[in-house]
């Protein structure tokens, strides 16, 4: 069964041993039962946001989620973000806060994060999809072994890119992270049940312009 939507053809040429395999099929054909069965988010067409806002050569910060908002009108294949006009999740109203805190950003009305993909941040979740009002609903279908091997692409592609990695689910990931070059930033989720745990004054976007500018990049304007 071919993608409703395929993953865009720079990441695709990365991937083709991944999306040729039995087990990226059998995962095709359980998002699209589950569709035909349930609502699951995010829409079909934003499911690959993140790669198509960012080359796979081309990214310099990494932002690791768990899988997307689960509530209506909130996903929209980024991770953290949500579409204009939706009222902050909690969690991204905890990151809006340590920005504020770190770097003096005023806290932002809008929580769309497209402008943080534009300059090269990789805004990915661990998992693509999930059913409506079901978190963690899509666990174990088999994403997890693609966006696995999606952050060894952007680690063997992008030396001295950042890596931010917030819970334990994303701390696993730092495995992934080849080579000595890389920076990885670790912490609790932002989540209100985590976040004063070590996500709360660990200051990971001046870390990760730090991280940047010491390899002669250009920083990223976190501000949206």
């Amino acid at each position: 069964m071919a993608l409703p939507v395929p993953i865009p053809a720079t990441w695709a040429d990365l991937l083709a041993e991944e999306i040729a395999a039995d087990w990226f099929q059998k995962l095709v054909n359980k998002v699209d039962i589950e569709r035909k069965q349930h609502t699951v988010y995010p829409p079909e067409e934003a499911v690959f946001r993140a790669l198509e806002l960012v080359d796979p050569c081309s990214v310099r910060v990494t932002i690791l989620g768990q899988d997307p908002y689960h509530n209506l009108g909130q996903a929209h294949g980024l991770s953290f973000s949500v579409n204009d006009g939706v009222r902050l999740p909690p969690s991204l109203v905890n990151i809006f806060n340590e920005l504020q805190s770190d770097l003096g950003v005023a806290h932002q009305d809008s929580g769309n994060l497209t402008p943080w993909a534009r300059q090269g941040v990789l805004l990915l979740n661990s998992v693509l999809t999930v059913r409506a009002h079901e978190p963690n609903s899509h666990r174990d279908f088999g994403w997890e072994q693609l966006t696995d091997r999606i952050i060894e692409v952007v680690s063997a592609n992008n030396p001295d890119s950042v890596f931010m990695l917030w819970g334990s689910s994303a701390r696993q990931k730092s495995r992934l992270v080849g080579g000595k070059t890389h920076t990885i930033i670790e912490s609790a989720h932002p989540s209100p049940l985590s976040a004063y745990r070590g996500f709360v004054g660990s200051r990971p976007f001046s870390r990760a312009n730090q991280a940047l500018k010491s390899s002669g990049q250009t920083t990223v304007d976190w501000a949206l």
